[in-house]
């Protein structure tokens, strides 16, 4: 039986997953109408961010509290962005009610062990760790003490930081977890995704690995399905005119649809990897080259390159008996023009 989330095998399907962050304007009721639409575009399951302001960061205003380096939030400091950001706890109730009556699945990223303590009450059926948490290993240990499905995003960490972060998982005896490769960057350089690390990722750590992307597009996550990505995570917002932190890096309904259908056929396409013949393929071979009798022959005539051919289509011998045939064998009995060569034709 494969990793599940929910009801969801991972094993049998791709996980989408909508992102809401922030991308509700801090309207209760713009959140529900980006969870209906999030269902209507095909994802299977929402996740939400669970934090304050003050469970995130402290409210200074100096060099180190206030934005820089060419981000979108350049100029606030944290704490200002994270006001402006979060999900109000009171939320989670409908929005978590709301989601199961749509048949989505709902969890969270918790940012401190109120949080999770939080969850725990909503009995969430999975956690994320998000990008910048990876390096906090109480957290991630006290998170996979749960023993629910734990999922880690990898936008800043080194391999270290990967493999201490799996490690304090099976610490807490919790091997469920899936990796996300992710670039912490907002939005991200298409030419950074890098996702063609995704199968050495699985190999490295032998977990599931998927992908959290902040790419404006849908060719990341798509690449992303063909290299075998078992998860799928995108922000989700309602419309590009609502000013969000979020909204250079989301998909709108229409987008994340397209995504979807894209990357599920990406997903059915990568297949097994068993290299097998199927019934089409089968059934294609009759158009394939073979030999043929392309000019009457007499019996005991022998033939050659003016009376046998390998042409389509492929009801003949197969076309690598052609040099074993033709100036060495004889016909048994005469041949028409347009008769497949077959070996009870040939002395």
């Amino acid at each position: 039986m494969g990793l599940k989330i929910g009801n969801f095998d991972l094993e049998k399907d791709i996980l989408i997953v909508a992102e809401l962050s922030a991308n509700h304007k801090q309207d209760l009721n713009i959140a529900k109408e980006t969870l209906y639409a999030m269902k209507e575009a095909g994802a299977d399951a929402v996740k939400l961010q669970t934090y304050t302001p003050d469970t995130i960061t402290a409210p200074f205003d100096n060099e180190y509290f206030r934005i820089k380096g060419g981000t979108l939030w350049d100029g606030k400091t944290l704490y200002e962005l994270y006001q402006e950001a979060y999900t109000p706890w009171e939320w989670h109730y409908e929005l978590k009610e709301l989601a199961e009556k749509l048949g989505l699945i709902f969890f969270s990223t918790p940012f401190d062990k109120t949080a999770v303590d939080f969850l725990e009450e909503l009995n969430v059926p999975a956690y994320k760790i998000a990008s910048f948490e990876i390096t906090d290993i109480p957290l991630i240990e006290y998170v996979a003490s749960k023993n629910k499905p734990v999922i880690i995003s990898t936008g800043i960490a080194s391999l270290a930081d990967i493999e201490d972060a799996l490690e304090a998982c099976r610490r807490v005896g919790n091997e469920q977890v899936v990796l996300l490769k992710c670039t912490s960057t907002y939005p991200t350089p298409i030419e950074e995704a890098n996702v063609g690390v995704i199968p050495r990722m699985r190999e490295i750590f032998g977990v599931p690995v998927g992908l959290s992307d902040h790419t404006k597009g849908i060719a990341v996550p798509v690449a992303a399905a063909s290299l075998g990505a078992v998860m799928i995570e995108k922000h989700f917002i309602l419309d590009k005119k609502l000013d969000t932190p979020d909204r250079e890096f989301s998909l709108t309904p229409d987008e994340f649809a397209q995504m979807v259908k894209a990357v599920k056929e990406a997903r059915k396409a990568l297949g097994d990897g068993v290299y097998r013949v199927t019934e089409g393929m089968k059934k294609g071979r009759q158009f394939a080259r073979s030999l043929f009798v392309v000019k009457d022959v007499k019996a005991g005539e022998l033939f050659t390159e003016e009376n046998v051919r390998s042409i389509r289509p492929g009801y003949g011998l197969h076309p690598k008996y052609y040099k074993e045939i033709v100036g060495k064998r004889r016909a048994r009995k005469d041949i028409k023009a347009g008769t497949p060569l077959s070996w009870d034709l040939i002395d």
